[in-house]
């Protein structure tokens, strides 16, 4: 069987779970998120996609992050949240420093045939992960936008199965938004 589709079987398997326990807000979540960067790193950096491949060791540190900041508030002293209007400038400044970044390495010191997209969805996905690490409801909306972005780019480098569970992540990121909308009002 070809290592590409392993990762891939591996990956989305385990993607899927990361999504149920994020849609459920259980800290677990930041366990599996441990293991499925190293999956996806990999597959990734076979693809020629070199940010990708790179953000999963961002998101192992972010794993730990998450695991230890989650672990050490409780449920009723760290709620769901909305994202506090006066953090959007800064998460958007972020966002664009982050992607001209990764943009001038990727043009600049691989041989990557889609550094605007890759450098795109990585810096999005940098700036919703911190979002998430904060419960933050309206990191799902980036999410969405990554996930959709992201379905089209995997088709392109072919990786079908991984694009397949980022188009299922759009979906389920719409789902996630709403549930947690509805957890922020329950916990007013």
């Amino acid at each position: 069987m070809d290592i590409k589709l392993v990762l891939q079987i591996v990956g989305v398997a385990l993607g899927l779970l990361y999504l149920w326990l994020e849609y459920r807000a259980s800290i677990l979540l930041w366990v599996v998120g441990l293991l499925m960067p190293l999956v996806h790193g990999v597959l990734y950096y076979r693809s020629g996609l070199y940010a990708d491949a790179a953000m999963n060791g961002y998101y192992i540190l972010a794993g730990v992050y998450g695991l230890v900041f989650w672990s050490r508030r409780s449920k009723r002293r760290f709620p769901i949240a909305h994202t506090p209007l006066r953090l959007v400038p800064t998460l958007t400044v972020v966002g664009i420093a982050v992607f001209f970044a990764i943009h001038f390495v990727l043009v600049r010191f691989t041989d990557s045939t889609v550094p605007v997209w890759d450098a795109l969805t990585t810096a999005a996905s940098v700036v919703a992960m911190w979002m998430l690490s904060r419960k933050m409801v309206e990191q799902w909306l980036v999410w969405l936008a990554v996930d959709v972005v992201t379905c089209g780019l995997y088709i392109y480098k072919d990786i079908p199965l991984t694009a397949g569970l980022y188009g299922l992540y759009s979906v389920l990121a719409v789902m996630g938004y709403l549930r947690w909308k509805k957890l922020v009002i329950r916990n007013s």
